[in-house]
């Protein structure tokens, strides 16, 4: 027996790793109408199996982009945007608590991190980037095994007619390692409805058990599959359906432990399921892609798609469709989301998907030139209907992706210059320099794959130095290590048990609600209310629940109710103390707060003993809290003055604030101009100086559905929602027929804000980059903040924007000069030329010049003079680099020699902000 199960689980894995010919299932009659076939009628037909037949809620896909979950760079299952529930995180407020039974097609990319089809798309007849997973949800126990197996047999047999003799079974044979015994429920559910035991295979957990990850919610699976021979020969099996119970919970030790609430997840891609339904022999020969396919043979003119793999492909034109028309469906469907080709996480990977696009058209398709954003529209043709985001954002995907090929292209035509010049400097036995490759490759300047960059040389019959090309690898890990931004401390955190004993108790959610209680008085300062709570529960460091704390321990504090601010929706949590009512001499500083499933979580330090039953009144920090509102406003009004300068249609990215600066990130089809900046400030002055009224209001969530013009991020809202409206009353803003959200701001938002706008005081973008092509990220200062900026002469962003274009202008004309003039000489006119621009700046500039040696030059602004002059600031940055300088107190100049340009401009920074 152990014998033919393990035959029946190699053939399992040789089947799904490579299907042959497949042949088209033989359809019997279930019912009166056909069984939906095409790709819109076949996804229709199962969100409305679950909707009408079993009660199931549809809910849209969410975007590829993770939503609060850095261990994603893509959504890449159903069950991504539901984790909250499985981990009991969900707030408890938000439609998504109400969730029990749902349904719904998801948009999965797998590029990237563990789970990675990359290299293997275009290679097989069925692996992809993006696909579509249909998927069904059962979560708190509302139904579990029997009939989640049940439904997916009626829909498979009776919805969709594939014949029962064609679908077998696994399910999981359990792990004697961590002693679980094998799944016999699911095995029996199967038994009962038909299946017969010549058609169930079990497996152990690498087949059959689903982990989230290396911790958390996870449980055994069962996989419907279905057998290509048709009962012709051996069988020959691909999974088709994926149904896992979630029951258990992966501790941080490797042991599993029962959940408090257990969970149905199941998942089938849509482009599998669509080849079985259409007979098709790979997924690439359905509906979804043969308008592409169609589309690439048009547009190429290369030898129409035949569907040959491995050595019968010759010159790999098949190979490269697949790869073509993968992953334009990849670049559109991630693009209309919000994530861009860039340099770093997601933006990388879809950067690296894009060239290789590129390649395989241009390389062995041939196609011309803007050949990849042509096919944009067919994506759009054959997906924009169930995802109307694609319909959108068309024209943007369109020339993002355009943008990126001739980027590309032009980066390989200079490659290929560089090579063949470097080349020229070979002996016949020299080896290529692997600094040269590097500055070609991704992690250089140019952006060619390494991989690619081989292939080249190989061309040519030139060896590539690997081990010189390893070490500098090495060293670029290094860097970025020490580059990284600090990882932020977790805080304390309640898992998933202590989360799920509460709830058993009956423990409440947290009353946060006082965290509003504050006014405006006639002085124009804001009062905070205090507040008065019952310690509902403690817990030590590692998260164990304790009746009591003691001196010095740093514990999590639960309370039935509280004022502070817990950190999300972007802004910072609160900070401050606590008192125990009848105690107020004794402090209990409060480091910040924290939520967890609707609960919030206060850090705590105890300097005297604190019990279970105490009661506690809560102090925020004033001063912080009030910051934090005066960026949170800010930030609304800068969403809002950016539609107004860059158009309706421009879309919030993300943001943070905290009481000394915000960050805003904003989606952008180019940089924006000096001019545009400057309107974006002009805007938030302008509402800032007539300090409108701040209205808000907590209104149902669908009274928000259809407003035009309301403003609302891809986040789960509780319901009721609140809703901030400047200098409109919340009942007038949401009226569709006032238009009223067209012409101010009006957000959907959890924060606190200012009563009225004219507290900021200021605000001023300090910082601009683009994060990604697509992506521009503002940083800005607002009220003493904003103040301090221009008196310190941190100039704002638009202006510093002009002083670069000037510099660059000036640096065009320094370099046909250089041949008359002497550089010093060009250098100090530059360094004039800037300080006319802007007269209340100081400049100090270095150049770099052969062999090392580097020219200063600088000037002082006559209102920094006496403390700081020239002279000096030449002096201590030339003395860093072993040289000298010489000038005045209002202009100087001087040289040096070194190697580290950065530490050499840290040192001038440092002298001039110690002077100012």
């Amino acid at each position: 027996m152990a014998a033919s199960v393990a035959a029946a689980a190699g053939r399992l894995r040789r089947a799904i790793r490579r299907s042959p010919q497949w042949r088209g299932p033989s359809r019997r009659a279930l019912s009166s109408e056909a069984p939906p076939t095409q790709a819109a009628a076949v996804r229709d037909a199962f969100l409305s199996f679950f909707r009408d037949r079993h009660g199931h809620r549809l809910v849209p896909s969410s975007s590829v982009r993770p939503r609060g979950d850095p261990s994603l760079l893509f959504v890449n299952a159903g069950m991504n945007q539901f984790k909250p529930i499985f981990l009991g995180t969900v707030d408890p407020r938000s439609e998504m608590a109400g969730f029990q039974r749902v349904a719904n097609s998801q948009k999965c990319v797998r590029a990237g991190g563990r789970h990675s089809d990359l290299e293997d798309v275009g290679r097989d007849l069925s692996h992809h980037t993006f696909f579509e997973m249909l998927g069904n949800w059962a979560f708190r126990g509302v139904y579990f095994k029997e009939e989640a197996c049940s439904m997916a047999w009626e829909l498979l047999t009776q919805v969709y007619g594939i014949p029962e003799d064609r679908l077998w079974v696994s399910y999981f044979g359990g792990d004697p390692k961590t002693g679980l015994g094998p799944d016999l429920e699911s095995r029996d559910i199967w038994l009962n409805l038909g299946v017969p035991a010549s058609r169930m295979l079990s497996f152990g957990p690498q087949e059959n058990f689903w982990e989230m990850g290396d911790t958390g919610p996870c449980g055994p699976c069962t996989e419907i599959h279905y057998d290509l021979a048709g009962g012709v020969g051996a069988p020959q099996l691909v999974e088709l359906w994926n149904l896992v119970f979630v029951q258990h919970n992966r501790e941080a030790d490797g042991s599993l432990q029962p959940l408090p609430q257990r969970h149905v997840d199941t998942g089938m891609g849509l482009e599998r399921l669509l080849a079985v339904l259409q007979g098709r022999r790979s997924t690439y020969d359905t509906d979804l892609f043969s308008p592409l396919l169609n589309a690439i043979h048009q547009g190429c003119g290369a030898p129409p798609y035949s569907g040959r793999v491995g050595a019968a492909d010759e010159g790999h034109t098949d190979t490269a469709y697949r790869v073509v028309a993968d992953h334009i469906r990849t670049l559109s469907v991630c693009i209309a989301d919000g994530v861009s080709p860039g340099m770093s996480g997601a933006p990388l990977v879809l950067r690296q998907i894009l060239r290789r696009a590129v390649r395989f058209s241009t390389e062995l398709l041939r196609a011309p030139p803007g050949f990849l954003g042509s096919l944009v529209p067919v994506v759009v043709e054959t997906l924009g209907g169930a995802y109307p985001e694609l319909q959108r954002n068309s024209a943007q995907i369109a020339s993002l992706v355009s943008e990126g090929e001739a980027a590309f292209l032009a980066s390989l035509q200079r490659g290929r210059r560089i090579i063949e010049r470097t080349l020229r400097r070979l002996g016949p036995s020299d080896v290529f320099p692997a600094e040269v490759a590097w500055s070609l490759s991704l992690s250089g300047n140019l952006g060619l794959p390494l991989d690619l960059v081989e292939l080249m040389l190989e061309e040519k019959g030139v060896q590539l130095d690997s081990a010189g090309l390893e070490r500098l690898a090495q060293e670029e890990a290094q860097h970025r290590a020490r580059q990284a931004e600090p990882v932020q401390e977790q805080g304390l955190q309640l898992d998933i048990h202590a989360l799920g004993e509460l709830q058993r108790q009956g423990v409440p959610p947290t009353d946060d609600s006082p965290k509003y209680n504050y006014s405006l008085q006639p002085s124009g300062g804001y009062e905070f209310s205090t507040c008065e709570a019952q310690v509902l529960q403690l817990y030590t460091e590692d998260g164990t629940a304790v009746a009591s704390v003691g001196e010095g321990h740093r514990c999590g504090l639960l309370l039935d109710k509280t004022n502070f601010y817990a950190e999300q929706g972007g802004q910072a949590s609160d900070r401050g103390y606590l008192v125990r009512v009848g105690l107020q001499d004794v402090l209990f500083p409060v480091a910040r707060a924290q939520v967890c499933g609707g609960f919030i979580l206060h850090e705590v330090v105890a300097p005297e003993c604190l019990k279970v039953g105490d009661q506690v009144q809560l102090h925020v920090d004033e001063a912080w809290r009030l910051s934090c509102m005066e960026k949170h406003t800010a930030v609304h009004l800068l969403n809002w003055a950016l539609r107004q300068a860059l158009g309706p249609g421009t879309e919030q990215r993300g943001s943070h604030l905290n009481p000394e600066w915000l960050r805003f990130d904003v989606a952008t089809q180019a940089p924006l101009t000096p001019e545009q900046l400057r309107a974006v400030e002009g805007t938030v002055q302008k509402a800032v100086g007539q300090d409108e009224a701040v209205y808000v209001e907590e209104v149902a969530l669908a009274r928000t559905a259809h407003v035009p013009g309301l403003r609302s991020l891809d986040e789960v809202y509780p319901d009721p929602v609140r809703v901030v409206s400047v200098g409109v009353p919340v009942a007038q803003a949401l009226n569709p027929a006032s238009q009223a959200a067209l012409q101010t701001s009006v957000e959907l938002c959890c924060g606190t804000h200012l009563l009225r706008t004219g507290a900021i005081g200021d605000l001023v973008i300090i910082g601009e980059r683009q994060l990604t092509k697509g992506t521009t990220r503002l940083l800005a200062v607002t009220g003493e903040q904003a103040q301090q900026a221009v008196d310190t002469a941190v100039m704002p962003q638009w202006q510093r924007r002009e002083l670069q274009a000037t510099l660059k202008a000036l640096q065009r004309r320094a370099n046909t000069a250089v041949r008359k003039l002497e550089m010093g000489q060009v250098l100090v006119k530059v360094v004039r030329q800037l300080c006319k621009q802007a007269p209340s700046t100081s400049v100090l500039l270095l150049s770099p010049q052969p062999l090392g040696q580097v020219l200063c030059a600088c000037q002082v602004a006559q209102s920094a003079m006496p403390a700081f002059t020239a002279e000096a600031w030449a002096l201590a940055v030339c003395s860093h680099m072993g040289g000298k300088a010489w000038g005045s107190r209002v202009v100087a100049q001087g040289t040096g020699s070194t190697a580290d340009l950065e530490a050499a401009l840290s040192t001038a920074r440092a002298y001039a902000l110690n002077k100012l």
